[in-house]
This record gives C-alpha cells, sequence and structure tokens, in this order.
C-alpha cells in the first residue's frame, strides 16, 4: 500500500508542477490519457476539448466518479521542489491532489475487474473554477442513465483521516454580477461638468453591502461580496465609466431571487439619482450541491468502514461547486475529505497533506462496490 501511495504522490506531483487554468489543461489531459492508457483504461470517446471520461467494467448499470483537473490564476508561493513551472498559475484548490486519488480509485478497480458487477465511468472534468465544466459533460450524454454520480473535494481544515459530509445541501448556489456605470468625463477641478461614476461605483457598493443584512431573513444564509472595483486611469481626471463585480451565494431559489430584484432596484434607483447609465448583468452560475439522503447513508457506512473518522457537515459551505450540475441526470454524493493545511484554499501557500492520498481511492473502490450492492 505505501509503495502505491508514493505513486500517487507522485504523479500528484507532476500534476502540481504543470498547472493549467479552465479550459486550457491540453498537457493535464494528456498525462491522464497516458496513465490510464499504460494501465490497459479504455477511454471513451467524446466531444470535451479538454478533461476525458474513462471507463471500467461491464453491463449497462454504471456509477461515474468525478475529479476536477484545473488550476487557478495564482501566483504560487509554497517553495515546494515541486512547485508550479507555469508561472502565475498553481493548484490552489488541490485538484492535484484529486486527480491523483481518482487515478488510484480506477486501477484499484481495473484490477478487480471481472469481479465488478458493473461499469464505472471516472470523469476527469475540466473548467470546474469557472463552474462550466460539469455542464459541457452533461451534454455529452455521457452520464446519461448513471445509477450514481459520487465525488469529493479535499478540506483544508480538517485533519488527514477525516471524513465529512451531511444530507442535503453541501455547498450554496452560485452567481455572479456585474454593474457597469456610464457618466460624463470631465477635468477634475470642473465636476460640475461631469458625472461622476465613483460617486456612483461608492454608493452602489454602500448598497450592495445592505442588501443581506436588511433584506434577508436571519435564518436565510446569503453571502453579497465585490470583488473588484474599476475606474478611472489617473489623478486629474474624473473618467466616464466604472465598473463593480462580485458573487452572490444563497441556498434557496427564492433569496437568490430577491437579491438579484434587490440589485435590479438599487441600480435603477441609482441612475435616475446620478443621471447616468447603470447596468445589471447577473448570471447564475451552478446550483448547490445537494446530497442524496440514501447516498448519504451509504456513503457515511463506507467512510466509517475505510476507517476515517466520519463527521456531520452542520451545515452547507457558501463555496461553489459545479459537481452540481451532474444532479440534472443521477443521484450524488459529494464529501469533504480533510487535507490539513495551514492555509486555505485558493491561497498562494495552500499545501494539502499527501497523507490523504492513502485512503481516499479505498474510499472510492468501497463506496463504487456498495452502489453494485444496494438499490438506491
Amino acid at each position: 500500500m505505501a509503495e502505491f501511495t508514493e505513486q500517487l504522490i507522485a504523479w500528484r506531483r507532476a500534476f502540481h508542477q504543470a498547472p493549467e487554468c479552465a479550459h486550457t489543461e491540453v498537457e493535464t489531459t494528456q498525462r491522464l490519457r497516458k496513465i490510464l492508457q499504460d494501465h490497459e483504461i479504455n477511454i471513451l470517446e467524446t466531444p470535451l476539448e479538454t478533461g476525458l471520461i474513462a471507463e471500467i467494467g461491464q453491463g449497462d448499470t454504471f456509477i461515474a466518479v468525478r475529479s476536477d483537473i484545473d488550476a487557478l490564476p495564482i501566483i504560487e508561493q509554497t517553495g515546494l521542489a515541486y512547485a508550479s513551472n507555469n508561472n502565475g498559475v498553481m493548484h490552489a484548490c488541490g485538484h492535484d491532489m484529486h486527480m491523483a486519488a481518482i487515478l488510484g480509485t480506477a486501477i484499484r478497480l481495473k484490477e478487480r475487474e471481472q469481479q465488478l458487477s458493473g461499469c464505472v465511468r471516472f470523469i476527469f472534468q475540466a473548467a470546474e473554477e469557472v463552474s462550466q465544466g460539469a455542464d459541457a459533460v452533461v451534454q455529452t450524454g455521457v452520464l446519461d442513465g448513471a445509477k450514481a454520480i459520487i465525488g469529493f473535494h479535499n478540506d483544508p481544515t480538517l485533519p488527514v483521516g477525516t471524513w465529512c459530509a451531511k444530507t442535503g445541501y453541501m455547498t450554496s448556489n452560485v452567481d455572479r454580477f456585474k454593474i457597469d456605470v456610464t457618466g460624463v468625463g470631465a477635468h477634475a477641478a470642473m465636476p460640475q461638468d461631469g458625472v461622476d461614476p465613483h460617486i456612483i461605483l461608492s454608493h452602489l457598493m454602500s448598497g450592495l453591502q445592505t442588501i443581506v443584512s436588511r433584506n434577508v431573513a436571519p435564518y436565510d444564509e446569503a453571502v453579497v461580496t465585490i470583488g473588484q472595483v474599476h475606474s478611472g486611469d489617473t489623478w486629474n481626471v474624473i473618467p466616464s465609466r466604472g465598473m463593480i463585480e462580485g458573487t452572490v451565494r444563497t441556498l434557496t431559489p427564492e433569496v437568490c431571487d430577491l437579491i438579484e430584484m434587490r440589485m435590479q432596484q438599487l441600480c435603477e434607483g441609482a441612475a435616475i439619482q446620478y443621471q447616468a447609465s447603470v447596468v445589471l448583468d447577473y448570471q447564475r452560475l451552478t446550483d448547490g450541491v445537494n446530497n442524496d439522503d440514501t447516498l448519504q447513508s451509504m456513503a457515511w457506512q463506507v467512510a466509517e468502514e475505510t476507517g476515517y473518522e466520519v463527521q456531520v457537515q452542520p451545515r452547507a459551505q457558501m463555496i461553489g461547486e459545479d459537481f452540481a450540475s451532474y444532479q440534472q441526470v443521477a443521484p450524488v454524493h459529494f464529501a469533504m475529505i480533510g487535507s490539513n493545511s495551514e492555509y486555505p484554499l485558493h491561497h498562494p501557500q495552500y499545501n494539502p497533506d499527501e497523507a490523504m492520498l492513502d485512503k481516499a481511492p479505498d474510499y472510492f473502490v468501497n463506496f463504487v462496490e456498495r452502489l453494485f450492492e444496494q438499490e438506491i
């Protein structure tokens, strides 16, 4: 087992050194393809430009296991010997760990392929970080008829050897908004001749931050966060344009609808008040991951039998995960597995403990076999 884990760690480090952002995972896909082919694992033909679907087993019944494969536009600051060779791109979310774990699962299941009472399809999915990859996989039709689709994310806040999940929502709905403001540019010394977008932006920023506190009930979880603000190019000019961009996280469609409505009203009011153009672009990116009750009960037992310390996640996390798209075609289950990093996900010094790879493949192997044995 130690030798097998060492191989997974070596693959993980190779992926870590060559990270690629969403939709550009060409080398990553090639590396995955070679490893799978070296272990005589069949790769399905799909129209996917990056990422791939592999398959083992036989029969019409099939279960899918998913790993994401993309990295983030972050400059790595870990100082590791195997740090990113792609400047400005880093596996700061641990998808390199996910790939290694699911490769290990595929290899272990390949070894007992003749004993399986169905097929297993392994989704090595691109573009999770931009909430587009899962939808692309679903649209291929390759998952139609799946009995279940299972996956995980490493959790740096949990110790290695800890498994955590819950029935119902594990993650939140994720939306993205952008507000474009167009005023009238002017000389900085003559503000009366212009319509200053900075004043409008400051008004909007203040208003956006009160939507949750004064419109959403305290027992309904929601987040509105401004991620970027841009306007102006120099110190002595009032620019004509500006923009705000950010994200909304919710757990129910009703709260999401409320927040979008209030944002639209805020923009319309600012446009009238300041005699400017204020345009809201509101995009709904992905739903929250909603764990199936039966699968949660089964996963709990499997995690315990695999030797994990099992915890119930007390509430949904307000993070995004496009794994939710797989709910369109089959019951799903998604777990958090401890990776014990001092720094959080998406941090330039994020450094998960590779010991996580020791048990993760066993968990998925056991889960797949249990799924073939039981009705859901």
